[in-house]
């Protein structure tokens, strides 16, 4: 991982980068499982929330390339859904960092990313004093059609860093599919541990 640089993005480098960010995005998440058909006009205003003083970008540079980004906020500063979600089992999203998108190009894969991802945004959240860390990912169907056969869900990876699934605590979010005509609701998994 020598050759990629890790750090922080403020408001400034972040609205500079909207664009790259949302390339990004629509390119590593139109692969299984969440198989999404992105819209630029669309991310540039879902990543537009981000800009609030709870979040944090942390992004992957290979040179001056974005290679990968991971985002998280406060709950209560991200879609309502999934803030209604986790105040219906008992959580208060005031309490809790959001941890959104974790996008990295398959190539750079690997190398210890996605940990420095998850080390920088806790520690985003313990600096706001949070209690909790939290995501969500996408549930699909064990024998989804476009599920590609060496396919690895995270769910161990995400166990190594202390996080527990948190079951029947969902959420439900529309994309469109790519290989469907219209958006259509997904439900998305919770996952948390205490910071």
């Amino acid at each position: 991982m020598s050759d990629i640089r890790i750090k922080t993005l403020d408001h400034q480098a972040i609205e500079e980068s909207l664009d790259a960010l949302a390339v990004l995005r629509i390119q590593v998440f139109y692969d299984y499982p969440y198989l999404y058909k992105g819209d630029l006009d669309y991310e540039r205003e879902y990543l537009s929330h981000y800009l609030n003083d709870t979040a944090v970008f942390v992004g992957a540079y290979d040179g001056d390339r974005l290679v990968g980004v991971a985002t998280a906020s406060a709950a209560n500063e991200h879609a309502e859904a999934f803030s209604r979600s986790l105040e219906s089992a008992g959580y208060d999203p005031g309490q809790l960092l959001y941890c959104g998108e974790s996008v990295l190009l398959p190539e750079y894969r690997g190398r210890g990313i996605g940990h420095r991802f998850f080390d920088e945004r806790e520690n985003h959240g313990r600096f706001l004093g949070l209690a909790y860390s939290c995501f969500s990912a996408v549930v699909r169907p064990d024998d989804h059609p476009l599920k590609p056969k060496d396919y690895q869900p995270l769910d161990s990876f995400w166990r190594k860093r202390g996080y527990q699934r948190l079951d029947n605590v969902i959420a439900h979010f529309s994309w469109q599919d790519i290989d469907q005509p219209a958006e259509t609701e997904k439900p998305m998994q919770f996952w948390l541990k205490p910071l």
